[in-house]
């Protein structure tokens, strides 16, 4: 049964002027999908099975955090399966999307993904976030169920170590605790926390968008 006209429906459903739901974008992401299911069935990518419900938990959970990030450099650390990096290049393809994975197998599907749909602004790096050169000015710093909020930033604190980077991290997060949000300490400090809305998808989502304020003086 063709994903299409779910596609379609999902995007349409995201109420936002950042996604334009033409023809080669559902296409891609139907292509996508399958890929995921293709590859589940041998690697186990994501431990949701079908890809009617990948499309809500994964791809719209991934696209509906656009209007809060900003381009055209994305670093998506612990990417997984391509979460959210992979629907973020489908849909701002003048983006640039560096993908970073540890995990050789979902490297490998990744690789794939990038051949199959012709994903010339998707760039995918076989290492730890933390043994990444620094190679360029990056914008947003996203992850997605990658650690807690304080590993996260220390895991990637190189990437935006001078005044002059206007540089987010955005954590995509269940509901994020007010323990874990305390671990945000200065020279860093909690911009904004955005409750999304995924249509079909009843849990709560949260951003939680964090940045390095050099008007600040660390205590460490």
């Amino acid at each position: 049964m063709s994903l299409l006209p779910q596609i379609t429906q999902s995007l349409h459903a995201l109420n936002t002027t950042v996604i334009a739901p033409g023809e080669l974008l559902v296409r891609s992401i139907e292509r996508y999908l399958l890929l995921i299911e293709k590859w589940n069935k041998v690697h186990n990518l994501t431990a949701i099975r079908k890809p009617q419900d990948m499309l809500i938990q994964h791809v719209m959970d991934s696209l509906v955090v656009l209007p809060h990030i900003h381009g055209p450099n994305i670093i998506d650390v612990g990417t997984g399966a391509g979460l959210p990096g992979i629907p973020i290049a489908l849909a701002k393809p003048d983006w640039h999307v560096t993908l970073v994975e540890s995990n050789q197998k979902k490297i490998a599907f990744l690789q794939q993904v990038k051949i199959e749909l012709g994903l010339q602004n998707v760039e995918i790096v076989a290492q730890r976030i933390e043994s990444v050169p620094v190679s360029r000015c990056v914008n947003t710093i996203i992850s997605r169920a990658f650690s807690e909020l304080s590993e996260f930033i220390a895991l990637t604190r190189q990437w935006a170590n001078t005044p002059n980077t206007d540089c987010r991290w955005v954590a995509m997060k269940g509901l994020c605790s007010e323990q874990e949000r305390k671990q945000i300490r200065v020279p860093f400090l909690i911009e904004n926390i955005v409750t999304l809305n995924v249509p079909e998808l009843k849990a709560t989502r949260q951003l939680i968008i964090i940045k390095h304020d050099f008007n600040s003086v660390s205590s460490d």
